[in-house]
């Protein structure tokens, strides 16, 4: 399966669906995805091919690790992440991936900060501030 930016430049390539999919509600993935939370699957760094070229912009997340996103120059995509937490993982926004897939959150995380309309019906942990809920 092949996740792309808006214009194509940077693509990643990942064996095909992962039952590793989150939702995030934390305030730096609503500011990320300019929505009410992203959704991003995850991968063993071994299974992502990184095709383009990246920039990486590095954060501190609330519990005090670093994560970082790897975006297009050219048109501002997020198109992979990494994180200290989990560091050998590489997370793909599932909105990016080009075919057609039955991904859906397993995990809902940071549910203190979700907004109260959005429910993550396919999440079975369901976590408030980084522990369990």
């Amino acid at each position: 399966m092949k996740a792309s930016c808006q214009c194509g430049q940077l693509h990643v390539d990942v064996p095909g669906p992962t039952v590793a999919v989150v939702a995030c509600h934390c305030l730096a993935c609503q500011k990320r995805s300019g929505s009410p939370f992203g959704v991003a699957a995850y991968y063993p760094h071994v299974q992502v091919e990184v095709n383009g070229i990246s920039k990486q912009f590095s954060r501190p997340t609330e519990l005090g690790e670093r994560f970082d996103h790897f975006f297009c120059p050219d048109c501002g995509t997020t198109v992979f992440m990494r994180g200290k937490k989990n560091p050998d993982m590489t997370g793909i926004p599932i909105g990016l991936i080009d075919d057609q897939h039955a991904m859906q959150p397993v995990r809902s995380v940071w549910e203190d900060r979700r907004h109260a309309w959005v429910e993550i019906p396919t999440a079975v942990q369901h976590f408030s501030r980084g522990r369990v809920g």
